[in-house]
């Protein structure tokens, strides 16, 4: 019989690749508590009108990377493709806009795109990512803008690039954006496909095409730079005083859009030189009318995304701290209950214990022991019970002491020092 494979685009996170997961998981909870983030966690699935209203029904995210389907009752649910949208709903629905602790969330998950698998990109991704509601300073942008750059340098990711840039508001983006389209459909012949049909959707999506006559082609593209209103321009300013005070270098990148139709003001994007074409490995950016558009109360919000896989293959992290193992033996299976109690009192004091229960003989299970590198091995036989003693075999010494059952607790501790 075939067999069965995990589908393309998905992978399977396994031992010893997982310790890393988890630490890295462990230090966004250690790092993001500074800032006074609480964890949420959202459904995997959730209505698609979420995401049509929330993204946007002009983004490539709607229109040819989620995964929808209909439920026995015929519903459209949609696998999360981001979770900002998700989010968002979330406070709204349990009324978390009310609470007077600061409104800032973080979490840590998978979501789901049909994209073309490659290094670092996969159809079921996971990312970690933060959200602030009811604020909207530019020094709060800085301020999330620094934490998630300080974020990368503390895990020792240095060959990183922050790009700003302003992306306006719905009282100046139209208007740039009719001069944009226009520009755009004067030359839209040297435009790939792609973004000939986003002329007329969405002309900013051009500025994220990969193309190189794509790209060559957008650099004479007017900006929104010179056609932010007064509000935006000093927000923008603001916002760049704040990176000053905390000393984040950036770089501002007039032509840098985000890939959701949700940004408005500020937006960023951090990337690595170690990773080639596909270089982003977090970005975000304010969403002020979001919440009001999914049906909460008229108040801003800011946040981002970052890829975990990603993350990952930069980092080099140190050798998770081994805990010892103890192997527990018995001479023959009519022990098996001492071995049991023993393991029993090793687990309760918080050590790593293995029982055998296969009831081989001794060298079998001491060979058991060598290949699960255990630290310990503690042998149980007939000289052993009617004594009350227990014999335990170093490892990596090649050691063998006797000592009294009652005494183990008190020997494992004083390896501990």
């Amino acid at each position: 019989m075939n067999r069965i494979n995990a589908p393309r685009g998905t992978r399977d996170i396994v031992y010893p690749e997982i310790t890393d997961w988890q630490m890295l998981e462990e230090r966004i909870r250690e790092f993001y508590s500074r800032f006074l983030y609480r964890e949420i966690r959202t459904p995997i699935f959730e209505h698609s009108e979420l995401f049509h209203r929330g993204i946007g029904d002009t983004t490539e995210v709607v229109q040819k990377e989620m995964y929808t389907f209909e439920d026995k009752a015929g519903r459209s649910l949609t696998l999360r493709p981001e979770n900002t949208a998700s989010v968002v709903r979330a406070a709204i629905e349990n009324n978390l806009l009310d609470t007077a602790f600061p409104l800032r969330f973080f979490y840590i998950g998978p979501m789901f795109r049909y994209d073309k698998p490659q290094k670092g990109r996969f159809r079921q991704f996971h990312q970690f990512g933060i959200e602030v509601f009811r604020e909207e300073s530019p020094e709060l942008d800085a301020e999330v803008v620094y934490a998630a750059h300080a974020f990368l340098e503390e895990l020792g990711l240095h060959d990183i690039s922050l790009e700003i840039n302003s992306v306006g508001c719905d009282e100046c983006r139209p208007a740039y954006l009719t001069v944009l389209r226009q520009e755009a459909q004067a030359r839209q012949e040297e435009l790939c496909p792609d973004c000939r049909r986003k002329v007329d959707t969405n002309p900013l999506r051009i500025f994220d095409c990969k193309q190189p006559g794509c790209r060559s082609v957008a650099v004479a593209f007017p900006t929104i730079a010179n056609h932010l209103c007064p509000g935006c321009s000093d927000h923008f300013t603001g916002v760049q005083a704040g990176l000053d005070a905390y000393q984040v270098p950036y770089t501002v990148n007039e032509r840098m859009v985000r890939g959701l139709d949700y940004y408005t003001r500020t937006a960023f994007e951090i990337t690595s030189s170690r990773l080639g074409a596909q270089n982003a490995i977090l970005g975000g950016g304010r969403y002020n009318r979001l919440i009001h558009d999914l049906g909460g109360p008229d108040i801003p919000g800011i946040g981002f995304a970052a890829g975990m896989e990603r993350l990952l293959l930069h980092l080099e992290m140190p050798p998770a701290e081994k805990p010892a193992l103890c192997f527990l033996a018995c001479q023959s299976a009519e022990y098996r209950l001492h071995v049991m109690k023993l393991a029993r009192m090793l687990w309760q004091a918080g050590y790593h214990a293995f029982v055998d229960y296969s009831h081989a003989n001794l060298k079998k299970q001491f060979r058991r022991s060598d290949r699960m590198a255990a630290d310990f091995t503690l042998v149980l036989g007939e000289e052993e019970v009617s004594s009350g003693q227990l014999t335990i075999k170093d490892m990596a010494r090649q050691e063998q002491v006797r000592i009294p059952q009652q005494e183990l607790l008190e020997w494992m501790n004083q390896r501990k020092k």
